[in-house]
């Protein structure tokens, strides 16, 4: 009797096998995996990273073919940055984008704020209609305003000027960006404007010292994408200035390549990397900010 007690109470070999088994099944499941997904971003960090080191070490060749640029320059020279600033209007590009950029910036987060915040806050006739009808106009593309746009600046006598311009971002970025902020704002609970309400707070207060504060991420991100635009564009600048003390950056520098006897790859390549400047630096500076926004969108959702 106590035989049969201890064979019942005892579990059978196999089974401690099988889970062993099983463990070192997973285990091994688990290693390939992660050299899986390692090896993935390894491969993807090659695709990224080469094309940006392949570009400055060209900026630092000594040859002005594209042919003959090498991602490693056996020679170094840092005469095509000299170049930029002294044989080209580089500097004038530089300062023009900058300028634009900026502006772009502020009145761009401006207008969408506002408007966000009305849409997020406000009861009115027409709201659901006026929202649908952003939702839609972020469907076309902007290609197809070109000509409407340029004809509109050409009646207000504001074709090669960077107000222009600048009016163009900063208007056809508001539905986007109203859309980002409000699903933002809408996220912020509204116990905190009637609690402000309590306490004698008007709306234009609470918009300045409640809701633009908790917005900080998301308006962050929206001033870093908002900034970068001009940088990045070349279609519309190209088609309302025509002043060279007036180019952007991405005029002026696709100027120095594209006729048949220009070879300025080189003097391109280190124009291109003094354009990534003041993006990078702006990622890095505001990373916090971005990723606080990230996660403060997932906890309020």
């Amino acid at each position: 009797m106590s035989t049969l007690k201890a064979e019942i109470k005892s579990p059978p070999v196999y089974n401690m096998e099988r889970q062993s088994a099983f463990s070192i099944g997973h285990a091994f499941a688990e290693v390939i995996k992660t050299i899986l997904t390692y090896a993935l971003l390894c491969i993807m960090a090659v695709f990224v990273i080469s094309p940006i080191v392949w570009i400055i070490g060209a900026s630092f060749n000594n040859a002005s073919s594209l042919l003959s640029a090498t991602a490693i320059p056996k020679n170094p020279t840092i005469s095509h940055y000299v170049e930029l600033f002294t044989e080209t209007k580089f500097p004038y590009w530089y300062a023009n984008t900058f300028k634009i950029a900026c502006i772009n910036m502020v009145v761009s987060v401006i207008l969408s704020m506002l408007t966000a915040y009305v849409f997020s806050r406000f009861h009115f006739v027409g709201k659901k209609a006026g929202l649908l009808s952003i939702l839609i106009l972020q469907m076309f593309p902007s290609f197809m305003g070109m000509m409407a746009l340029y004809n509109i600046l050409w009646q207000l006598n504001l074709l090669d000027t960077h107000l222009g311009l600048i009016l163009t971002y900063a208007v056809g970025q508001i539905p986007y960006n109203t859309w980002l902020i409000k699903g933002y704002l809408s996220s912020i609970p509204k116990s905190l404007d009637e609690a402000a309400k309590l306490d004698g707070a008007s709306s234009t207060r609470i918009f300045i010292q409640v809701i633009f504060p908790l917005s900080k991420p998301i308006l962050t991100f929206v001033a870093l994408s908002q900034f970068m635009a001009p940088w990045m564009d070349f279609i519309f600048p190209r088609l309302i200035l025509s002043s060279s003390k007036k180019m952007t950056l991405a005029i002026g520098l696709y100027d120095m390549i594209a006729g048949d006897t220009n070879n300025n790859f080189t003097t391109f390549a280190a124009g291109a990397v003094l354009v990534a400047v003041p993006i990078t630096i702006l990622y890095v500076c505001l990373q916090k900010y971005l990723i606080q926004g990230i996660m403060a969108g997932a906890n309020k959702a």
